[in-house]
């Protein structure tokens, strides 16, 4: 047990990944031999890794670390809205620039906003849904230790593909269509930015999933016609937004704050049931 909990510790973010690979993946093992769970994908891999690394590779201390960012609320109201915001303004650009290619336009005035305001609430407190499921994992977790090795956009782009390739068997299951692949990687620049900006606070990298969830919802899906071209031009609007933040907010690329980063690798981990 003992050398477990060693190579764990100084592999901790291999550890990680693998960990949440095998627990979303699992399901659609399964699924394809004919024995379903329930699911083909079960999204809440990475909080599931999360939280069984901690403990083994860092004790408490990671915990209290997880913890901080995840309540991590002052961080100025700018940013709120950046967070709900964003995902909204880019969605609705899509709209416009996918009805201006022949795509349909979207009817605002058919939007149930309270119904779109409940998902929003519940992917934030649901551990089965992308945004909870994923982000203390990837951001709350990976990324700082990611940062402690790398720049931060260095560390989007391998958190990228990473985050990216886990989201295959969606693909392969058609519930994302294979233009979500490369999305997810840019996006992460998106991801990386607000959670650096804020000092690392989860709770707003939280919001950003929840927002960009609730708006684009069956946008990357594999569907109509209409569909598959609002993807698309979703991809530009992203691949514009990612140059627009790397250009005009060139110092949040050269380091990330000392509190988006985690604690040194070699650092030995406080047990996770010790007391003070």
């Amino acid at each position: 047990m003992s050398s477990t909990v060693s190579w764990v510790r100084q592999h901790r973010l291999t550890s990680f990944f693998v960990l949440a690979y095998v627990v979303s993946w699992t399901p659609w093992a399964f699924d394809a031999a004919g024995m379903s769970l329930g699911t083909p994908f079960f999204p809440g891999g990475p909080l599931v890794a999360a939280l069984v690394v901690i403990p083994l590779a860092d004790g408490r201390r990671g915990f209290r670390e997880l913890g901080s960012r995840l309540i991590r609320w002052r961080v100025g109201w700018i940013w709120y809205v950046v967070a709900l915001g964003l995902p909204v303004l880019m969605v609705l650009l899509t709209g416009v620039v996918a009805s201006w290619l022949g795509a349909t336009a979207p009817d605002l005035s058919s939007v149930l906003w309270a119904d779109v305001a409940l998902v929003l609430a519940l992917r934030m407190v649901d551990p089965a849904d992308s945004a909870l499921g994923e982000e203390p994992g990837f951001r709350g977790y990976a990324l700082p230790h990611l940062q402690d090795r790398l720049s931060p956009l260095a560390a989007a782009g391998v958190l990228g593909l990473l985050a990216a390739g886990w989201h295959l068997p969606l693909v392969a299951l058609g519930n994302l269509g294979w233009i979500g692949i490369p999305s997810t990687v840019v996006i992460t620049v998106l991801y990386v930015w607000v959670f650096n900006r804020t000092g690392g606070s989860l709770l707003l990298a939280l919001l950003f999933h929840a927002s960009q969830g609730a708006f684009t919802s069956g946008m990357v899906g594999s569907g109509s016609a209409d569909e598959e071209r609002a993807a698309s031009v979703y991809f530009a609007v992203l691949v514009v937004a990612v140059a627009a933040v790397v250009v005009l907010d060139r110092p949040a690329w050269r380091s990330a704050p000392p509190s988006a980063v985690g604690s040194e690798p070699d650092a030995a981990p406080e047990p996770a049931g010790a007391g003070h």
